[in-house]
C-alpha cells in the first residue's frame, strides 16, 4: 500500500469517526450538544483536523443525514420485501419508516428537520436521498391507483408518515394508537 493510499484510508476512517461521534452525541444529548469543539475533544483530534473534513456543523449534519437515508432505505426495503402482497408491503413499509424514526430521532432530525445543506427533489439531490425515496416508491408506486402519478402518491404518503412520526415523537399523538394509525393510513390512503 502506498503512502498516499494509507493517508486516504486514514482520512476516510477519521471522517467516519467524526460522523459516528456526532451521531452518538446527538442521539444522547440532542443536536445542540454537537459542536466542533466537543467533537474534537471526543475524537481526540484538533478542531483544524475536524475542519479539514467538514466546514462546520451543517456539513456534519448532512453527512449524518446521508448515512441515515441509506440505513432507512435498507430497513424499508427489507420489511417490504418480507411482506406478501401489496397491502402487506405498504403496511410493512409504513411500520419500518415509523420504527426507524422512533429508534433514530437525531438521524431523523438530520434528514428532515435540520439544515444539512442537502438538496432535496432536484437534480443535485445526493444519491442516498434519491435511494431512500426510491425505497418508498418501489412499494407505493404499485398502489397509487389509476391516473395517479406514483411519485406524487409516494410524496403524499411519505408526508403522512412524516407527520405521524413527528407528532408521535413530540407527544401530540398517543403512542398506543400507532398500529391503528398505520392501518387507517394503508386502508384509506393506499386503499389496498
Amino acid at each position: 500500500m502506498s503512502v498516499q493510499e494509507r493517508k486516504q484510508r486514514e482520512r476516510v476512517e477519521r471522517e467516519r469517526l467524526i460522523v459516528a461521534t456526532a451521531r452518538e452525541l446527538a442521539e444522547q444529548q440532542g443536536w445542540d450538544a454537537v459542536t466542533t469543539r466537543r467533537l474534537a475533544e471526543r475524537i481526540e483530534y484538533s478542531q483544524p483536523v475536524l475542519y479539514s473534513h467538514f466546514r462546520g456543523k451543517r456539513e456534519i449534519i448532512g453527512a449524518v443525514a446521508l448515512e441515515g437515508a441509506a440505513e432507512m432505505a435498507v430497513a424499508v426495503r427489507a420489511e417490504a420485501a418480507a411482506a406478501d402482497g401489496p397491502r402487506a408491503r405498504v403496511a410493512a413499509l409504513a411500520r419500518a419508516y415509523l420504527d426507524f424514526a422512533a429508534r433514530n430521532p437525531a438521524v431523523y432530525d438530520a434528514l428532515f428537520q435540520l439544515d444539512g445543506g442537502l438538496a432535496f427533489a432536484n437534480d443535485d439531490t445526493p444519491q442516498p436521498l434519491k435511494d431512500a425515496f426510491a425505497a418508498l416508491l418501489e412499494s407505493l408506486g404499485e398502489v397509487a391507483g389509476d391516473g395517479v402519478h406514483p411519485g406524487l402518491f409516494t410524496e403524499v404518503f411519505w408526508a403522512a408518515l412524516h407527520g405521524l412520526a413527528t407528532l408521535t415523537r413530540t407527544g401530540r399523538l398517543l403512542p398506543e394508537d400507532a398500529a391503528q394509525r398505520v392501518e387507517l393510513l394503508v386502508d384509506r390512503l393506499a386503499m389496498v
